[in-house]
């Protein structure tokens, strides 16, 4: 097949059993929802287990299933059973609404991905409570021009969508070398002008008296979190942390019929590599507590992974951007918390004006100061 091709991918979408509409899911619910008559209908309940995977046994899978996979399709051609319209889907997106009639629709997740998402963190709070959060946020930042205060009372749509999530689960094995430095004092003379007169006095100085060390720091790391999407900057999205993980439901396409979802972009391996670094970070932390000692130098660690296992999760979040000032910003609300982050603009005059405040009172500090001093 050429690239050029499209193909068919299965599709759901869930009829309303009382007027023939649509349903979507409802945020904060077990239940999909009526557009139209307001009936609801029960999500099937699942019991099952939320396994994790085994990292290497994926990775060689993977890499002899690129050796044999044909070439990536770049789009995928569904049906609305709604309208009857015909229209294409990009190969990262897995569910959304038809652009005729704007019914839900939700296909296979990413026929041309190995891995599944087996677990999801449902919607729990609906667009108009994710609105109240956005305004709340908007309206507390500081050095933000006055204009950018409309954005909070327009009533703007925001869309639903589950972004793709890799956790990583390790038992890790570090060995250091480095040096442990404990503190202690000596006896030092200095010059000093008291009352216009040059005074010698002694003061004690602290001093670090360095020691070579070795040792080693184990550490289980559970659920390290890595998003797999590109279609957000990575330091907006990880900023929505935390998430509660512990209440992941078994993936139901269900959840997904009236919001947006889409395929991982990071791969297993590379979403790998992001959580070594927030790992190393935590294992530094371990070493300096394990090397002791008032300072601590760490020249070298390495550290090595066993029984590395991932799981490859959807994660709920309200998206929506704003121009100003012909400049185009993004923010994101945390579809369980309502916790908000995003890009802001600053205004120069608020800062501006902030410094030179900070400047007068620190002026203002200093000849009071000395006036006060000439006086005693």
């Amino acid at each position: 097949m050429q690239a050029s091709e499209s193909k068919q991918p299965s599709r759901q979408q869930f009829p309303c059993s009382q007027c023939g509409g649509l349903l979507g899911y409802a945020p904060g619910t077990d239940f999909l929802e009526c557009g139209y008559c307001r009936h609801k209908e029960p999500v099937p309940s699942l019991l099952a287990h939320i396994k994790e995977h085994d990292f290497r046994s994926a990775l060689n899978e993977l890499v002899a299933a690129r050796r044999t996979d044909a070439v990536r399709q770049p789009i995928q051609v569904t049906n609305c059973d709604a309208c009857g319209a015909s229209f294409e889907f990009d190969n990262d997106i897995h569910s959304g609404e038809c652009p005729y009639c704007g019914h839900a629709i939700v296909l296979e997740t990413g026929a041309e991905k190995l891995l599944k998402p087996q677990s999801l963190l449902p919607f729990k709070i609906t667009e108009a409570q994710a609105k109240q959060h956005f305004r709340g946020w908007i309206n507390r930042l500081w050095f933000a021009p006055n204009g950018i205060k409309k954005y909070a009372r327009d009533d703007n749509r925001l869309s639903g969508v589950y972004l793709p999530n890799w956790t990583y689960d390790s038992n890790t094995d570090t060995n250091y070398i480095g040096e442990r430095g404990d503190a202690y004092q000596v006896p030092q003379k200095v010059v000093q002008v008291i009352d216009g007169k040059r005074v010698v006095r002694t003061v004690m100085v602290t001093r670090i008296r360095w020691t070579p060390v070795r040792g080693m720091v184990a550490r289980f790391f559970d659920d390290v979190l890595v998003g797999a999407s590109r279609s957000l900057p990575r330091q907006i999205t990880d900023r929505l942390q935390p998430w509660d993980l512990e209440n992941l439901v078994p993936y139901q396409e269900q959840y997904l019929s009236g919001f947006g979802s889409q395929a991982y972009q990071i791969e297993l391996d590379e979403g790998f590599e992001y959580a070594r670094e927030t790992m190393n970070s935590i294992i530094r932390g371990d070493i300096a507590r394990d090397i002791g000692g008032d300072a601590q130098r760490i020249h070298r660690f390495g550290t090595r992974h066993s029984n590395t296992t991932f799981k490859h999760i959807l994660l709920p979040i309200w998206t929506a951007g704003f121009r100003f000032k012909d400049k185009a910003f993004h923010f994101v609300v945390n579809g369980r918390t309502g916790k908000v982050q995003g890009e802001r603009p600053y205004s120069p005059w608020k800062i501006g004006i902030a410094i030179l405040i900070v400047i007068i009172l620190i002026l203002g500090g200093v000849y009071l100061f000395d006036y006060y001093s000439q006086y005693q």
